[in-house]
Formats: C-alpha cells, structure tokens, sequence
C-alpha cells in the first residue's frame, strides 16, 4: 500500500505532462502491474462513496438554520446505508469502478445517469415505506453537488489511470477480412490504448519470436483452428502476454460448463442454448410485474407520442409488423409509428439507414429516444415478447441471417425482449454476427438478477450517443519465414 500511495503522490505532481509515464516503471518493477488495476478500483469505489455521503450532507448545512438542521440530520443518517448500498450496486452496474477504457465523456454521462438511478431508488424507497422525508431542497440541491463532486474526482481518477496504465502492442490472428474489422474498432477507440502492430492468418513461433518484445496483446478471430488456438494460450501463458479470444457459436457451447465425470475420467458438460422451465416461469412472472408498472407510470408519455405522431403525419399512430418469436413462430409486434405511411411500398423490406428519409421528424426523435417502442409492453402482457431478450427480426432477414451465420437460429430459443444484451453493449452497427454472440451469451444467464442490471443499462445506453465513422487501413506485408505478417 505505501508504494501505491507513492505511485499516486508522483503522479498527482506531474498530471499534466502527458509526455512521461509516471509511476509506470515502478509499477514493473515492484511487480504491481497486476494487482494496481484492482487497488485503483477499491480507492475509486471509496472516493466515490466519501464524495456521494458528502454531497448529501452538505445541503443540509447549506439550506437549513441550526434549530432545522439539529432535527433533520436524522434523515440523513436514516438514509445514509441506503445511499451507500445503493451506490455500490449501481456504480458497478453502470461499470463507473474502471476508467482507462472511457473518453471523459462516457464517465460524464455515465455519471448524469448513476445520480438519476440513485434518487429514483431513494424516491422509490420513500413512496413504498415511508421511513423518511426527504426536504425537496435539500434533495435538488445534493443531487446537484454530488454530480459536481463526484465528476471532479472521477476526472481526476480518469488523468491518474491513463498515466499508470502502459500502452498495448496488439498482434491480431485471423482472416484479413475479421481482423480489419477489429482494427478499425481499436483505431477508433483511442481510449483502449491498444495499437495494433501486426495481423497473420496462421500463428506460428516464427512470427511472435521475431516481434516477442513488440507484442503484449493477442486478439484470437474465429475461424482459428483449435490446435492454433491451443499452441497461442500456452505461448501467452509462458511469457506473461495477454490473449483475448472473440468467440463462435463453439466456444459458447464452452462458456460456463460443468464439470462432471464418467467413472474416473474428468468430462465437462456443455450447457443447452436454452433456459429451464423453473427459469421460463420465474422470467414470465417478472416480465408480467414490470411490464404492469411501466404501463401504470409511463401513460402520460403514451398519450404524448400518440398526440405528436398524429399531429404530424397522416396515417395510424401505430404500426405493426410481423416479427419471428421463440421457437421462430410468427407475431405481430406495435410501435408508435416513426416513418411516413406505406414507407416500404415501392422498396420492399430494407433496413433503416442512419439517415433515412422515411423517417419523419417526430419518428426520428421517437426512435432516438425509443419511446417508439412502448406499446411493445403490451407485446409482453401478450405473451409473444419479454422485456429483455434477443430483439425480434422480420422474418425475410432472419431467413437471410440463418444461412450466413451459423447458430443463428439458437437465439430463438427464448421470447424476444424490448431490451437485450445486444442492444446495451452493442451500438447500432454492431454486425448480426457480434448482436449473436451478445444474445446466446445473455440466453446461457437469463436470470431476474441478469434482466434486472440490462434494465438499468438500458438508461445509459438511451442517453449515449454511439459513434460509428469507419477508419480505412493502409498497411504493408512482411514474409517471416514461411508466413505473411501484414505490419500496420
């Protein structure tokens, strides 16, 4: 602990000059390069709970005189195990305990919405068991200095990791087409601090020994034989690199097995894409609870995009289509309608492009926000949808889908949901191949406890805007002795 306080002392004098590594070569060489990331963790969840209690204790020296304050600081003290707990819960939901990875405006919005969540527990937990009141001013007013306090300390964090944490030379193996695909991701997500130095579609020690020192990262594509893969894991695990391995359908089947055995002999048992019955029941039974409550709470904006579609354009306010469900049966799913009528009457069933003119002007503010997707609730009253899960494909695409990609038809092994795994940590680009894996990983742990934190996520992910421009690659081909290696 003393020399990560003095790793953090030599970095705080000399936060800003970007151009040295501070505290860098002393993490190597006391070894703490493995450990620092889960120490940073531990004093950035602290820093942010100290910076929360404080935040809701200030208002109250603030805002109220000393006979007032002398009675009300009980509320504070009533309510302070349910601020810390919930800020626990919700800071690593909202994945705010790791930085390095973030632009400085993710964490900005990212935290805009971890004060939001908070007080609607808080405003929750006062309406459902009255165990305190809450001064109005003083809660405006502590939400307010706790979003100050904490963006001040988490910016400040942010500067502090991003001076500890060493760039990453990554070799890449795969098809060209597959690892251009990564490139152009880490290329545009500089926050990573992953430079791609060079790609082979075979791996082989001829190729890594020559450039052992210039590598620290292995991204593995699919498609890479399992003799290869195998060979890669024990050359990683030998010299200290890292190895990352972007799944297929096969190493889902992995994900998550069982050990079991025959007689003597150690088997693993893979998992079934597809949840139990006790699961089905337990997840009907919370889609029926929260799709209720939002019904109840969200009215008002029903009748508000009902009003503003049917103000602006001609035709129905909503709009059907036939969707494919569990076990590819064919229903009809509602949205509040975003495009002009008979939008697809000379084009035939196409995709919304990012700008397309079929939207109207309310539509593309519907959709930017997703209240387009409301009556989709009654989709889940209904039966035919689930508040989380895969989102349901027209049925010409999921033909189109199932013939190029294999596994795709596993992922209708569960209801369609209005949220999913894919929508919250993909963005609207993301590949069908990628929003696959996302949907068969989130079938092997659908759970109450699983639908629950994508619920939550969902809320930043309505409030962040993805970027999506492509980078364009120019890189050469070096020949190590019987391979290709493409230097970028």
């Amino acid at each position: 602990m003393p020399t990560i306080i003095t790793i953090i002392a030599m970095a705080i004098l000399d936060l800003n000059k970007p151009e040295k590594k501070i505290g860098y070569e002393m993490v190597m060489k006391m070894n703490l390069r493995a450990k620092f990331p889960r120490t940073f963790k531990f004093l950035l969840l602290l820093g942010d709970l100290f910076w929360i209690c404080f935040g809701a204790y200030l208002p109250f020296l603030l805002l109220l005189d000393q006979q007032t304050l002398s009675r009300d600081l009980s509320i504070y003290y009533e309510i302070l195990p349910l601020l810390l707990i919930s800020s626990g819960i919700l800071l690593n939901i909202n994945n705010m305990l790791s930085l390095v990875r973030k632009e400085f405006g993710q964490i900005f919005v990212g935290l805009l919405v971890f004060v939001f969540e908070l007080y609607i527990v808080v405003m929750a937990s006062n309406f459902f068991f009255r165990f305190f009141t809450y001064p109005r001013s003083v809660l405006l007013m502590a939400m307010l200095l706790q979003y100050i306090l904490l963006a001040g300390w988490n910016f400040f964090c942010w500067r502090l990791e991003k001076k500890c944490v060493v760039p990453k030379n990554v070799l890449i193996v795969g098809n060209d087409d597959l690892c251009e695909a990564v490139i152009s991701r880490i290329r545009m997500l500089t926050s990573l601090n992953y430079h791609t130095k060079f790609t082979c579609e075979k791996f082989s020690h001829m190729v890594t020994e020559r450039s052992n020192d210039l590598i620290d990262l292995i991204i593995v594509m699919p498609g890479v034989e399992l003799k290869s893969k195998d060979e890669i894991l024990h050359y990683c695990q030998a010299r200290g690199k890292q190895v990352m391995l972007v799944p297929d359908v096969y190493e889902l089947f992995c994900y998550g097995i069982e050990l079991d055995q025959i007689d003597d002999i150690p088997v693993f048992r893979a998992k079934y894409l597809k949840p139990t019955f006790e699961r089905r029941v337990v997840k009907r039974g919370f889609d029926l609870l929260v799709a209720g409550i939002g019904l109840l709470i969200l009215w008002p904006l029903f009748l508000a995009a009902a009003l503003a579609v049917k103000a602006t354009s001609r035709g129905p306010v909503l709009y059907s289509q036939i969707r494919v469900g569990r076990d590819e049966e064919e229903f009809r799913v509602y949205k509040f309608r975003s495009m002009v009528q008979n939008a697809e009457a000379t084009t035939g069933p196409v995709l919304a492009a990012k700008n397309d003119t079929r939207i109207t002007p309310v539509g593309r503010f519907l959709r930017a926000t997703r209240l387009d997707e409301l009556p989709q609730l009654f989709n889940v009253i209904k039966g035919d949808m689930s508040i989380v899960g895969p989102r349901p494909e027209r049925p010409v695409f999921v033909e189109q889908f199932k013939k190029e990609i294999p596994g795709y038809g596993y992922r209708h092994n569960v209801k369609p949901g209005i949220t999913g795994m894919a929508q919250v940590y993909g963005k609207y680009n993301t590949t069908a191949r990628d929003k696959l894996i996302y949907d068969l990983i989130y079938i092997q742990n659908c759970s109450v406890i699983t639908d629950l934190t994508l619920i939550i996520q969902t809320i930043r992910v309505l409030v962040t805007k993805s970027s999506t421009a492509g980078v364009e690659n120019n890189h050469g081909t070096v020949q190590v002795g019987e391979y290709q290696v493409h230097r970028l």
